[in-house]
């Protein structure tokens, strides 16, 4: 699997209902250093129920420029939230489809929990 098979895929909760959409991934390098830098490791995905856009690196809480993009671009992302890797309990197959119509989705563990997004 690569991060893109995980991007604009639909999210949902344990029940079936729909969250929202991955807009983006989060990474952490705690590993020992492996040539020139730690290995990378999923830490978790970024879920917004209104979009499936990017936030374009404006969910950075320093970032306020330029205006007005910074502020809509945060008002769009209004309820994104950020979840675990450990609380995801599946992900879709590569070769599932994610258009209208598929099953293909993430699917949260019952008991998830929804953290702040900003960096």
């Amino acid at each position: 699997m690569i991060a893109s098979d995980l991007l604009d895929v639909p999210v949902h909760d344990d029940a079936g209902a729909q969250l929202g959409w991955v807009v983006d991934l989060r990474f952490v390098l705690d590993g020992a250093p492996d040539a020139y830098l730690a290995r990378a490791r999923l830490h978790g995905l970024v879920v917004s129920p209104r979009t499936r856009t990017s936030f374009m690196g404006f969910e950075r809480s320093s970032v306020r420029h330029p205006w007005p993009v910074a502020p809509i671009l945060r008002w769009w992302h209004r309820g994104a939230f950020l979840v675990h890797w450990p609380d995801v309990a599946r992900v879709p197959h590569p070769d599932e489809g994610a258009g209208p119509g598929d099953d293909a989705a993430v699917v949260l563990r019952a008991g998830y929990t929804a953290y702040e997004p900003g960096l």
